[in-house]
């Protein structure tokens, strides 16, 4: 029996009792005694035990819940360099973070939107090529170099569930600091192949999006995402080659990654404690017209 139900045998019992209890003497110890057992029927219907065993996944109601997870993933780095320079993709293979998920209702209905927030570690970096004359730019002597990134992101996490699947849509900022750096080439110092120079930029900052999809299996989902991030912190200061010249080197990285995210509340249907207030508001209603018969 659901609410509806209630409601109606409520109504129900009401119309009964009232001219039952406007009737005062006319009204027999029978009469009274067969309302209040109809009435005690509805509230051992409705008894709190009998609302927590409900299966109200049934129905598919998504709560506001939130998950913490585990994510991998590969990625393809490339800097946007200003003057351009001929280079190709770099392959980054460790983009590791543990990340915060909630979820939350718009307009108190709508459960398509959340914000996801987290701790990475990744790494970004450029990678020059030939050209046609055989020439391969250089910065500091160096032919490719990789920056080792910690990365906190904050993202609008959207998702649109259905069956045992979701689909997932992200967007949002994130900023970092660059750990280190490896250069590698022929004509590199020494001095510097591992380290980074004063004109060097650490602090990182920029936007990130990105599409995917996702398995859910109570209380775990896995989520496969595809995220493109560009920064807005130029690798270098833009005059140090230069005080009349400036240059600048935004890096950008695309990353796919499998995620493993646990629920640390629950996800579909009312919770326990939805559950026993339902159960405390209905009985009350009860006891009030059980209350009421019993004072005639």
């Amino acid at each position: 029996m659901g609410k509806k139900s209630f409601a109606s045998a409520l109504l129900l019992i009401s119309l009964v009792s009232l001219p039952v209890l406007a009737s005062g003497q006319e009204t027999g110890k029978q009469e009274r005694r067969k309302v209040k057992k109809e009435m005690t029927e509805i509230a051992d219907t409705f008894s709190v035990s009998y609302l927590d065993s409900l299966d109200i996944r049934k129905k598919n109601i998504i709560n506001d819940y939130s998950m913490l997870g585990l994510q991998y993933g590969v990625g393809l780095s490339q800097v946007m360099w200003n003057p351009s320079m001929r280079q190709t993709f770099l392959f980054v293979p460790y983009n590791i973070g543990i990340m915060y998920t909630r979820y939350g209702k718009m307009f108190g209905y709508m459960p398509y939107f959340g914000f996801q927030a987290g701790i990475i570690y990744t790494q970004e970096g450029y990678k020059f090529e030939s050209d046609d004359d055989g020439y391969t730019p250089d910065v500091e002597g160096a032919y490719q170099a990789v920056m080792d990134v910690i990365e906190i992101p904050f993202m609008a996490h959207c998702h649109f569930d259905f069956w045992k699947m979701k689909v997932i849509a992200d967007i949002g900022f994130f900023g970092g600091y660059r750990l280190g750096i490896h250069r590698s080439g022929p004509d590199v110092d020494p001095s510097i192949r591992n380290s980074f120079l004063k004109t060097d930029r650490r602090f990182d900052y920029g936007i990130k999006g990105g599409l995917g999809f996702g398995f859910i299996f109570d209380p775990v989902e896995i989520h496969i995402t595809a995220m493109y991030k560009y920064s807005m912190g130029t690798l270098y200061d833009p005059d140090y080659y230069s005080k009349y010249y400036y240059r600048y080197a935004y890096p950008s990285n695309i990353v796919i990654s499998l995620g493993l995210h646990f629920h640390l509340s629950k996800r579909t249907g009312k919770t326990r404690h939805q559950l026993k207030m339902e159960a405390r508001e209905q009985l009350n209603v009860i006891n009030a017209l059980d209350n009421a018969v019993d004072g005639q």
